[in-house]
């Protein structure tokens, strides 16, 4: 195969990879993150408020607020609704503490066929375990960071 031809085939490639690529608007992806990611706070301001309005502290109420999202979103996902949802909204739906109940959910789900401990024990952290890992061990580097900054007198 001489240059010619391989510039031929390589042309033929892009215009073949342009064609099957999905276009997006970035604009209206924005958009509709912006919309379901506010739908997510709204709900969770309305469990806030009614969560206050029965005379629990800001703490408590607080507390009540993040379990019933976490409880809604493990609900939802397993009646399989979370998904489109999330596909929808994109990071809207994604990146709240939704998303993550449901990053830890959908593979529980998911891999219960294989068992309790093959299966949703060794799969359940596949997506939310990387988060978990590195959020821990972050936080340890900057304990560490701060108990020597406080030894050595710069805090």
């Amino acid at each position: 195969m001489n240059q010619e031809e391989k510039q031929q085939q390589q042309q033929e490639y892009n215009e073949y990879v342009k064609q099957v690529t999905p276009t997006r608007n970035l604009a209206w992806a924005m958009c509709r993150a912006f919309l379901v990611g506010g739908a997510i706070c709204i709900v969770g301001q309305v469990i806030l408020n009614i969560a206050q309005n029965m005379g629990m502290d800001k703490d408590t109420s607080g507390s009540w607020c993040s379990l019933s999202l976490i409880f809604l979103s493990i609900l939802l996902t397993g009646l399989n609704i979370y998904p489109t949802f999330a596909k929808w909204g994109g990071a809207g739906a994604l990146v709240p503490i939704t998303g993550f109940a449901n990053s830890v959910a959908a593979p529980a789900i998911e891999f219960k066929k294989e068992g309790q401990v093959f299966g949703i024990g060794a799969k359940i952290f596949t997506i939310a375990g990387p988060v978990i890992l590195y959020g821990i061990f972050s936080s340890w580097v900057l304990g560490v960071g701060y108990w020597i900054g406080k030894a050595a007198g710069w805090f």
